[in-house]
């Protein structure tokens, strides 16, 4: 492993600055993409937890909580309010899965579709604006580096 990064302390024990640590730097990142994407979302009233859980299910399949927590990183509670939400505005149904009671199967109704067609150019747009100010190259392969640390995510988890 190389040696630590110096800081202003000159002590390796001490955390290196927070401009060059991972998580921190993923975290700013994150911020300043949501940036761009909250007065949408803020527009169509609907929160960004929200907004993860219809555009999982949008991808095509019933989920069960759990996964769907997952995909859209959420914690389980939370999730379970989110999607009482989204229920009371007809976005999703859930139901209990017929082969095991303990199991809650969530899905996007139609009428959940039609908001995400609703929004969908929105958001485009604003994905339009970043491509043309960071480039769609550079998206495309953070995008696939991020995939891969996420793996590494996953493997260890397992």
């Amino acid at each position: 492993m190389p040696d630590a990064p110096a800081n202003e302390h000159g002590d390796p024990l001490i955390p290196r600055d927070t401009n060059r640590s991972l998580p921190i730097a993923l975290l700013r990142a994150r911020e300043a993409v949501m940036s761009h994407f909250r007065p949408l979302l803020a527009a169509y009233d609907i929160t960004e937890q929200q907004w993860r859980v219809v555009r999982v299910l949008a991808e095509g399949r019933a989920l069960d909580a759990t996964e769907l927590a997952e995909r859209a990183c959420l914690l389980p509670p939370s999730l379970t309010r989110i999607v009482r939400t989204l229920e009371e505005r007809g976005f999703v149904s859930r139901q209990r899965d017929a082969a095991d009671a303990r199991r809650t199967i969530v899905e996007i109704t139609q009428t959940g579709l039609e908001f995400i067609r609703q929004v969908t150019p929105d958001s485009r747009a604003i994905y339009e604006k970043m491509e043309a100010r960071f480039g769609r190259d550079r998206i495309e392969a953070l995008l696939d580096m991020l995939h891969e640390l996420n793996e590494l995510g996953a493997a260890k988890r397992s």
